[in-house]
């Protein structure tokens, strides 16, 4: 089966991500913890099944059951922007995740290959390449680090992909896709990718639309040129400039 696994499907950029790839005519298994926050043109089409669970609480082999019909699974799980959500459990939610999928895979009789597409930030360094980040980010990423446990989770989420899966692992490819300032805007628009951040992400940020960041993921999905160019890399994604006027 070539179904698209969606993690935290209900998010701002979950959610969008599900409707540019039924553009795609792709066949979607979205894993929610309430259904009833999904778009009602999401919960309606017959090309997605709605899987009500929290993967937190799934085991190893109903995870398998699941990623055995899927071609690919994208991350756009995040923390609740609560003080509960920031500081409680789990506070590795997107790590343990990202762990979670590669043990279901390991499960798998076919031992079949599957693509990962985890969604992250620009504030989270790529440290398999010379990333020259200002030191007056560097300071301000220290104590993010320090006080919000939802920035760690995204570095060790994105560091679990990198070592432990590393570049070429027989069961799973993978793309860390970093937006910048995210935003909402009702349609796609043009962006440029990069291998790494063009500005400083604290103090200098640019603007990715969510629906962008949805786009972006899906065609990784969908185009094998694009998908080879970025596979075991972190491109990040900013909306384009309008240099005119």
């Amino acid at each position: 089966m070539n179904k698209i696994m969606v993690l935290g499907a209900t998010g701002a950029t979950g959610s969008l991500v599900i409707t540019q790839l039924l553009k795609e005519n792709k066949e979607v298994l979205a894993i929610v913890r309430s259904a009833e926050n999904l778009p009602v043109s999401v919960s309606e089409s017959n090309q997605v099944q709605v899987v009500e669970a929290e993967i937190a609480q799934m085991s190893i082999d109903e995870l398998a059951l699941m990623i055995n019909e899927c071609s690919t699974v994208i991350s756009c799980l995040g923390h609740n922007l609560t003080f509960k959500g920031i500081y409680g459990q789990p506070k590795k939610l997107v790590t343990q995740a990202v762990e979670k999928v590669y043990k279901a895979l390991q499960l798998l009789p076919s031992k079949k290959k599957i693509k990962f597409i985890l969604m992250n930030t620009t504030g989270n360094r790529n440290r398999d390449i010379p990333e020259v980040v200002p030191v007056s980010q560097r300071i301000v990423i220290a104590l993010i680090r320090k006080l919000l446990p939802p920035h760690r989770d995204n570095e060790l989420a994105s560091d679990f992909l990198r070592q432990k899966i590393s570049q070429d692992n027989p069961l799973l490819e993978w793309v860390v896709v970093r937006p910048d300032g995210l935003s909402n805007e009702g349609e796609v628009s043009a962006y440029d990718i990069h291998a790494s951040p063009t500005r400083n992400a604290i103090f200098d940020a640019g603007n990715t639309s969510r629906i962008n960041v949805a786009n972006f993921m899906a065609r990784l999905v969908s185009d094998e040129v694009l998908w080879s160019h970025w596979k075991g890399q972190m491109p990040v994604i900013y909306n384009r400039e309008n240099k005119g006027g």
